[in-house]
């Protein structure tokens, strides 16, 4: 079992930065990859970034080279670093977590809009 708390979404003005975090507990240890999913209204939810437990990185086409994904395993966080955000990025990001043995959670969500 493990659960997932997203923190840091709020309102930012497009070419701003914000940074999500994603508090984690439960079967850390277990845990093979953790990613950023997000949803905009009438839209389906889409992986943002993604992190395995070997350091292996992906990011959708849509946020390379402006959003970074990273873990303090010392606090059992992973973080979403966003920069250069568009209003195209405004949505509910979704922290997630699969465990080797196949076992997928998610977080609450955080809301992220973009707007001046």
């Amino acid at each position: 079992q493990v659960q997932l708390v997203e923190s840091g979404g709020t309102l930012v003005q497009p070419g701003g930065s914000l940074r999500l975090s994603c508090s984690a507990s439960g079967s850390i240890f277990s845990i093979y990859r953790v990613a950023w999913y997000r949803q905009a209204p009438g839209k389906a939810r889409e992986l943002v970034a993604s992190l395995t437990s070997s350091g292996s990185t992906n990011y959708a086409d849509s946020v390379k080279g402006r959003f970074t994904i990273s873990r303090n395993n010392a606090k059992n966080t992973v973080y979403l670093q966003m920069n250069s955000l568009k209003p195209e990025d405004t949505a509910v990001y979704y922290c997630n977590s699969v465990l080797r043995k196949g076992n997928t959670y998610w977080g609450q969500g955080t809301q992220v809009t973009v707007s001046s």
